[in-house]
Parts: C-alpha cells; structure tokens; sequence
C-alpha cells in the first residue's frame, strides 16, 4: 500500500509482478476491501491493482469533481508506476471510472467488466439531494440506511458483522469527498456513446439489486457491441461481498478468454450467460471506509427537445442555459415549467432559458454560491415570495448551508424591510425542512 500524491490515488498492489496487471475499481461508499475475497483467486492470474476513492479508506481528502478527473487520477497513479495496459473490473462507481476509460482512453485498456453500473446512474436530482442532506446531517443517515441498498435483507440479517463494516466505512468518509463524488455521479451521462466501447466487456449484475439492477445491465449490454450478462443469483448491489464465488469465477472466466491485444479484434460476443448459484460467504470484516452506495432509483430518461441554433456569430447560448437550468433548479422543476408551456408562454420559457439561464447564470465572475445570494435577496426585495422556493432548493443545491440561508434572510430584513423578510422567512422554514430530512 501507499499513498500518493495530490493528482494521484491511493493503492496497493496483489499478486506477483510479472503478470499482466488487472485493475479493480470501489463502489461509492466502499475501500479497496470490497474485492478482499476476490484478490486470492484473481492474483494468481494478474497482479491485481486496487485503489481507494478521495476520502475513502484514509485516502487524501482531495475530492474529485467528476469521474473524468478521477479517471485522470487513476491514469496518472498508473504512469507513475509504468502500468501502460491494464484489464479493468469496477463495481458501480467504479463501473462509471471503467465506462470513461474505454471511451477516453481505449489504446489503455485489454478487456472490461462492468458490475452493477448503469450508463447512468438514477438522475442528477437525486444525487444533488443526497449531496444536501450530507451538508446539513453528515453521513450519519446515509450510513445507516446503505446495508438496504446495498445486500439483500437475508445476507444484511445473516451476517451482521459485514452490515456493521458496511455502515461504518460510510460514517468514517470524508463528507467533502463523498459530496464531489455524488456531484460527479449527477453529472455523468454516457447512453449516447456505449456504441463506442471496443473493447471485450462483461456486464455483471446481481438479480435483487435495486439500484443499478438487470434492466439497467441489459441497457449496457444492448449499447455496448461486444458485451455478455451474467447475472448473479441471490445478490444485491454490493453483488462482489455478496456473493464472492460467483463474481470471482465469472472475472476469472472473463478475462482469461477476453484480454484483447492492442491488434487482436476477436469479438466475445453478445452472449447473456447465467452465473452459477453460489453459497452466500461473508468477507472478513476489514477495515472501515467511506460513503455509501449509488443511486435510489430507477434510472431516468430525460431528453430535452432540440431547439434551433442560431444561425451565425457566436453559439446559441440554449443548450449552454437548459443544462445550467436543469442543474441549479432540478429536472423535476424545470419539465414541469416546459410541459406546461403552450403557444403563448412558450417564447418565454426559452427567452428565460436562452439569457437568464445561458447568458448570465452560465457567465464566469460569480460562483452559484454567489448567485444563488444575490439572487435570494433580489426575490425578497421584491415581494416575489412565489419564485422563493425553487430559488431556496436551488441554493441548498448550489452549496449555501441552512445557516448560511438563513444570514442572507436576515441581511435581506435589513435591508429590504422585516414584512418581505417575514414571508421569505416562513417559506424558507418549509422548504428547508422538506430538503433537509433524511429519507429513511
């Protein structure tokens, strides 16, 4: 083990160092010790490469703010060492870092296994709202509700050692680092490009995962031409801890017979294969790391309409706005505002769209911190307590805490009169409440 440093990750190395190395990526919320049982097996055939997410497992708290960066990361730990080509196995997260590798990076990578990981993963809502709550309560609640999302009830029942390593890996994380982690979650979108993956691939996923389950797996497999499903029976979305022999036998398999050579063009074929039923083992306790599992939710499929591009001078600034629109007030709201939008409004849905969400929202001097401040203010100066709402999720989206939320109030009361600050006050109260309580 080491530790490396600012633009490099954490890792250690198993198995003799000669062989061909084999990379395996951590799931949100995990250590390296999610592939303990794994490793004996796998490090007979490679030398099998682990790394830690920032803040995870006592790595550096360097957060990474998308899983480009964090792929930069991982490839730059791998020149330092001289790794060139590499097989690459990653579990949800990790799947996300192994998906980026093979579109970005694909003269690095010999073969591919893609474990409970979906082209992406829930929606950007869910991810912003997970993001708050850790602000305003730590990982605490996170912590205690991941062994649901993560086993099935009987393995979470049966082994309660493994639950307990489970919710204290999430409690001991770095809050920053799992925040820029869910950030990088919410903002990765690859469905447009699985066609582009070259690479011989095995999507594996457990068949009572409720996160990133068989559908989304079957979704991968479609898109990417050389892909095979297994699907491990009895196993949830952490399918590596819960069932082990399994996932080890179906990597093992995968690799030996799909390892492509920088010329070899050898297809895998599109293939589904069952996993055989393994016994349920429990890894040894190791450790404890970080921040839980991934998503909540069944993923989503938005497609904004298309709206025409202006025809000359500088680019239309209405893709640029709809996507800062759909970031700082939520899918939710804004499909809201343009399904109802007729004949009538809807030149002023995209004329809001176009400047003040790609002209000035979109502009540089300020961070959103900043707008979301000004614009809090703004609303309250002008009696606009009906516009307070969306603003107020915004804020909490763009990072302001309820303290910090509740000082612009106060400053607006100064400034702007105590009745218009009173209405803000009571909305606030509400909207706060509503973002910040833990789902249990």
């Amino acid at each position: 083990m080491t530790e490396d440093k600012t633009e490099t990750l954490q890792y250690r190395f198993d198995g003799p160092e000669h062989l061909p190395v084999l990379i395996l990526g951590p799931s949100l919320g995990t250590t390296w010790h999610m592939w303990d049982r794994q490793v004996p097996e796998l490090s007979q055939h490679w030398r099998v490469f682990r790394f830690d997410l920032p803040g995870h497992g006592g790595a550096p708290a360097r957060p990474a703010g998308s899983v480009a960066e964090l792929t930069r990361r991982l490839l730059a730990t791998l020149d330092g060492l001289g790794v060139q080509r590499f097989g690459y196995a990653g579990c949800a997260f990790g799947g996300a870092v192994g998906m980026e590798l093979a579109l970005r990076h694909p003269e690095r990578l010999a073969s591919l296994a893609l474990i409970a990981a979906s082209p992406r993963f829930g929606t950007a809502d869910e991810f912003r709202q997970r993001g708050v709550i850790v602000r305003t309560n730590g990982l605490d609640p996170i912590a205690r509700s991941s062994p649901e999302r993560w086993f099935t009830g009987g393995y979470a029942a049966a082994q309660p050692a493994i639950t307990e390593w489970a919710v204290q890996m999430v409690r001991t994380t770095d809050p920053g680092c799992y925040i820029a982690a869910c950030e990088a979650l919410a903002a990765f979108d690859v469905r447009g490009e699985l066609g582009r993956v070259g690479v011989p691939t095995l999507v594996l996923v457990g068949s009572d995962d409720q996160v990133t389950g068989p559908a989304e797996a079957r979704t991968l497999v479609a898109g990417i031409p050389d892909a095979r499903l297994a699907v491990v029976p009895g196993a949830s979305h952490l399918v590596p801890v819960e069932q082990p022999a399994a996932v080890t036998d179906l990597l093992v398999r995968h690799f030996t017979t799909a390892w492509q050579t920088p010329h070899d063009t050898a297809s895998t074929g599109q293939i589904p294969v069952q996993a055989p039923v393994a016994p349920v083992a429990s890894p040894a306790p190791a450790q404890p790391a970080l921040a839980p599992p991934a998503q909540t939710a069944p993923i989503a499929e938005i497609a904004p309409a298309a709206v025409p591009r202006q025809g000359q001078g500088r680019p239309d600034p209405y893709d640029a706005g709809l996507k800062v629109r759909r970031e700082v007030l939520g899918d939710a709201h804004v499909d809201q505002a343009l399904a109802q939008a007729d004949e009538f409004s809807g030149d002023f849905q995209e004329f809001l769209t176009r400047y003040a969400w790609g002209e000035i929202w979109d502009r540089p001097g300020l961070d959103r911190r900043s707008r979301s401040c000004v614009t809090l203010t703004a609303l309250v100066a002008g009696g606009h307590t009906d516009e307070l709402a969306p603003h107020l999720r915004a804020a909490l989206r763009n990072g302001l805490t309820p303290a910090e939320i509740k000082e612009v109030l106060l400053q607006a009361a100064v400034y702007c009169g105590v009745p218009a600050a009173n209405g803000a006050f009571r909305v606030a109260q509400q909207v706060i409440r509503e973002e910040t309580t833990p789902q249990e």
